[in-house]
């Protein structure tokens, strides 16, 4: 049994995870909202990916999601805390819904949770997504994993820093990345030294936080936020972009209500599935 909103039982059987009583978790609109970018859907409506260096496949069943490819240890010891799985998000959502426009973008995404990533990988997907589309990003990551990842089951292992810092500008030509391989290469360098510490960053308060990571040569606040919310736990972080700044003015006169700010990063994650689909 584990605590939170959403699941109610776990099952280990047959080399196989069920997650019971399903409440809020979407597969498609969690894995596919431009947050991760290391998942794919088959034929079949089966995601496969790999985070934190191990593979996954996912798909529903009967109500319930099933998880195959990853035992009881990896589950308990990274991907419950990769689906966000223990928290409330129902009561969460709930409370930001006294706001209309909040309430109608918890109805239209109902399912999405944040995935917590890891840090360095969030920090190297979200530099690579500046400018960018949803499918080059996933076609320059997928070429970088295959480049200087390692070898596993289902594809790639992400680069270590140490790896990538190692590399030149001329060596990422491969990936078609454009001037943000200036960026990947300074940002391993400055990690894999120490110079920028992700985990003591996660220490910090969301100001110096994102100070500190602005400091990679291509980190605007952007970026900074998103690797904050996505690789580091920061659940307040509020990325804008251009469709969050629109839905800003159109929806909330250009400040995040109250009710929203203590969970910012989630209610930005509806909100800018909600103005995606019905503008």
């Amino acid at each position: 049994m584990i605590s939170g909103d959403m699941v109610n039982d776990i099952v280990y059987k047959n080399d196989k995870i069920y997650i019971e009583n399903v409440s809020c978790f979407d597969l498609a609109k969690t894995l596919d909202c431009g947050q991760a970018f290391r998942w794919e859907e088959d034929e079949n409506g089966r995601w496969h990916g790999i985070a934190g260096g191990k593979y996954a496949t996912l798909y529903n069943e009967n109500g319930k999601i099933v998880i195959e490819n990853v035992d009881k240890r990896d589950f308990e010891d990274f991907f419950l805390n990769y689906f966000d799985l223990e928290r409330d998000y129902d009561k969460i959502l709930s409370d930001m819904s006294v706001n209309e426009k909040i309430n109608a973008a918890r109805k239209a995404g109902h399912g999405i949770r944040i995935l917590n990533q890891e840090p360095f990988e969030a920090l190297i997907s979200f530099i690579i997504s500046q400018n960018n589309n949803i499918p080059r990003i996933k076609g320059i990551i997928k070429r970088l994993c295959e480049n200087f990842g390692e070898k596993t089951e289902g594809g790639y292992t992400f680069p270590s820093p140490s790896t990538l810092a190692s590399l030149e500008i001329e060596d990422l030509a491969a990936l078609r990345s454009g001037f943000r391989a200036k960026y990947i290469i300074d940002a391993a360098r400055k990690v894999s030294s120490g110079e920028i510490n992700l985990e003591h960053i996660k220490t910090l308060n969301i100001d110096k936080a994102r100070d500190a990571l602005m400091t990679i040569k291509g980190v605007g606040p952007k970026v900074a936020d998103c690797a904050m919310l996505y690789g580091m736990g920061f659940i307040n972080a509020f990325p804008k972009d251009v469709w969050i700044k629109r839905a800003l003015l159109e929806y909330f006169d250009g400040t995040l209500p109250d009710c929203a700010k203590e969970y910012a990063g989630i209610a930005q994650q509806y909100i800018f599935y909600y103005i995606r689909t019905t503008a």
